[in-house]
């Protein structure tokens, strides 16, 4: 289930401090990936067990000359139009100013569920002046303070009534569902081409399925004994009205297949190296616990030597660490070279997403392991990690029953993971390690 929540309003009233609040104040919540533009913000949330996206936007000023506010002013809108819900913040100790009507005037033209919240409402004076905002005619208004939290809860509750319970992906996996892998990366990187060189002149092998993202192409891929759904999200509609930010519009579709994908294709331009950009949508895949194949694509156009590729692949590794046991291969899409081992490396990393390992043998392996380099003393005593098991969630992830489960560092926790990923053919697949006391 994909929804997503934006936050909006005029500036300086608060949005990025609630967005920054949303973030901090859960443990399940993914840090802040910075997005493409200016003041451009994406995280996940969770509440009441129900998973969702969330976007800060800048502030909404009409009627203005300046570039950079223009350009923030189309990206609320487009914010508006892809987004399933929208806060709409305020500030209670400024009340009521023409920015705020225009944005009012902004959000009626739209049918997304509305949640107005008057900001810095931290004492009752502030509370009784908020009352005004009433007069806006929205349902559902909420009086909160970003700073301390005071409200967010109940704003939070109300979003999460909208959003229906996820189905289990382990459900979806016993009903054997087709993986589905969805091509995401920067606009003009290559993932047209790759889709098309994938399916090729061969069409008797696709068809195109109505997908439940919306603007997202589905296409069944059925061919040399290999079937998978391909998820499109280069496919930008075209917009008549105004030129849009379409690197804006291209991050929400992406996060939005994200969500229902089980293996991320995340293309790379070989001629521009890994940016900024490659790897917060790198950090958000693998927030999201979903498998990633990295493709350098246009590598028939980079300078080579004899080393190009392992020394590119180096550099790249290092900008996406800690996480770099992931599968990189360098492709051409417009050649088509590398296509079919596209595939297999995908397969192979969906089946490791979905492995069951028996805990007898995830015992031997790991506890020979633990044998083999012993935990740091804590406090003048050993941690002993007794007992191993696979937990049952969609992403693969283990419980080490310990000791002294609050105070396992960082680098054996590492330690731990690479051992889990050299034995058991985790590559390209997020883990999760926890802790328990034995």
């Amino acid at each position: 289930m994909s929804f997503t929540v934006a936050i909006v309003g005029r500036p300086n009233v608060g949005k990025s401090t609630l967005f920054n609040r949303l973030l901090e104040q859960r443990k399940a919540i993914v840090d802040d990936i910075s997005g493409v533009t200016r003041d451009r913000q994406y995280g996940v949330t969770d509440w009441n067990g129900k998973t969702f996206n969330i976007i800060d936007t800048g502030g909404f000023v009409p009627d203005t000359e300046d570039i950079f506010e223009t350009e923030i002013r189309k990206q609320v809108r487009i914010a508006i139009e892809e987004s399933d819900a929208l806060i709409f913040m305020t500030d209670a100790a400024i009340g009521i100013t023409d920015l705020d009507e225009s944005m009012v005037a902004l959000l009626r033209r739209s049918d997304k569920p509305v949640f107005l919240a008057v900001n810095k409402v931290d004492n009752p004076e502030r509370m009784f002046l908020a009352s005004e905002f009433y007069g806006f005619g929205f349902d559902n208004i909420f009086f909160v303070s970003s700073m301390s939290g005071s409200g967010t809860g109940e704003l939070l509750d109300a979003i999460a009534e909208l959003i229906p319970k996820d189905v289990d992906e382990d459900e979806n996996a016993e009903k054997n569902e087709l993986p589905k892998f969805a091509i995401i990366g920067q606009p003009n990187v290559g993932k047209s081409s790759l889709l098309n060189a994938m399916i090729g002149e061969e069409r008797t092998i696709v068809s195109d399925i109505a997908g439940t993202t919306r603007d997202s192409i589905h296409t069944h891929y059925n061919l040399f004994n290999k079937e998978f759904i391909l998820i499109d999200t280069a496919g930008l509609r075209k917009k008549n009205k105004e030129k849009e930010d379409l690197e804006f519009y291209s991050v929400i579709r992406a996060i939005r297949a994200m969500d229902e994908a089980d293996i991320c294709l995340l293309l790379i331009d070989a001629t521009k190296g890994i940016t900024a950009q490659d790897v917060n949508i790198f950090s958000l895949v693998t927030r999201k616990g979903k498998g990633i194949v990295v493709l350098v694509n246009k590598w028939d156009l980079a300078e080579k030597t004899t080393n190009t590729a392992r020394d590119y692949e180096k550099q790249l590794k290092e900008k996406l660490a800690p996480f770099t046991d992931v599968p990189v291969i360098f492709i051409s899409a417009k050649e088509k070279t590398r296509i079919f081992k596209v595939i297999e490396t995908a397969l192979e990393v969906y089946a490791g997403r979905h492995v069951k390992i028996p805990t007898s043998k995830l015992n031997e392996v790991m506890l020979k392991a633990v044998e083999a380099y012993h935990a740091p003393v804590i406090r003048g005593h050993p941690l002993r990690i007794k007992y191993v098991t696979q937990l049952p969630t969609a992403v693969p992830s283990f419980a080490f029953f310990c000791n002294y489960p609050d105070d396992v560092k960082p680098s054996y926790r590492n330690y731990l993971e690479n051992q889990l990923r050299t034995h058991f053919k985790l590559s390209g697949v997020p883990i999760r390690i926890y802790f328990r006391k034995k």
